[in-house]
């Protein structure tokens, strides 16, 4: 019963990262927290124009001007599952729609519905993954 349960629920979290794959394929930069956030995605086949937030000495203004300078109409938001990382997420969201620039939360919430419990930040999706993928004989 339990490795159903979790066949579906990696399931969802594989297709999920697909279509995010295919989002930015597209195009649409990523905003993430830091380097070892595209290392997992990039693990985990999710390529793209990444746009770290939370580089050293960078600020929130740093990250808003660098999305601007993009000239894209829609820019992924994939910050950490933790407080910290949905405060962001929620300023984020408010500025970008000031800038009229479309604010993509559908994966972060998709995501933190999925795995939020086990996994606070994006850096853990790939080992979360590989753990998962393990546990279901795969």
């Amino acid at each position: 019963m339990l490795s159903s349960k979790l066949e579906k629920k990696m399931e969802k979290i594989l297709q999920l990262l697909e279509r995010l794959g295919k989002e930015t394929a597209k195009g649409a930069p990523i905003i993430v927290e830091g380097k070892n956030d595209v290392q997992a995605l990039q693990k985990l086949d999710v390529n793209g124009d990444f746009i770290l937030a939370k580089t050293a000495g960078k600020s929130f203004l740093d990250t808003l001007s660098e999305v601007e300078k993009k000239e894209k109409q829609e820019v992924v938001l994939l910050m950490d599952f933790d407080k910290r990382g949905k405060e962001w997420t929620k300023r984020l969201i408010q500025h970008l729609e000031k800038m009229r620039i479309k604010p993509n939360s559908f994966f972060w919430k998709e995501l933190l519905g999925l795995v939020g419990r086990e996994v606070k930040d994006i850096e853990g999706l790939a080992t979360y993954v590989e753990t998962l993928k393990k546990k279901c004989g795969g």
